[in-house]
Order: structure tokens, then sequence, then C-alpha cells
């Protein structure tokens, strides 16, 4: 009998460690900064931050990236065509 609660105790505290501890849910996009303002039809997947530029991946896999002091848009890379696909 001492051993069926034992192992009935062990399982329980198992069972509870497995629960609470769990996944960790996924850390959120940083916020993109006010002074961007991305083209029409972009939703940013990937976010990234340089010395000079902010980096930002689209969806589509469209490259965009923005000077960092004034947000301006100083090039836009379109995917290759085996990405887009």
């Amino acid at each position: 009998m001492l051993t069926g609660v034992m192992i009935a105790g062990l399982v329980t505290i198992v069972a509870l460690l497995v629960i609470r501890i769990g996944p960790a849910p996924a850390p959120p996009l940083p916020a993109l900064p006010d002074q961007i303002t991305l083209p029409q039809g972009v939703t940013p997947q990937a976010l990234t931050f340089a010395r000079d530029w902010i980096v930002v991946v689209g969806a589509d896999g469209t490259i965009l990236l923005f000077d960092r002091q004034t947000g301006a848009l100083v090039q836009q890379i379109a995917p290759p065509a085996a990405i887009a696909d």
C-alpha cells in the first residue's frame, strides 16, 4: 500500500511540474518606431535594429531598409522568385 501511495504522489508531483512549467510563450516583436511608415500592404514579420538602420522583413519576404535617424525608406529589396512562390 505504501508503494502505491508513493507512486501516486510521484506521478502527481511530475504532472504538476509539467503543467506549471509548460512551454514558454513566444516573445513579442519589438515595437516599430513611430517615425517609420510601412508601405501599403506590408505586414512586418521581423525587425532588426542596426547602428544606422532599421531593417523590416515583410510577410512576403520583402526587405525594407530605413534610416534610423529620419525613418526614411532608403531601400526596398524584393525577395527572389524562389522564395516568393
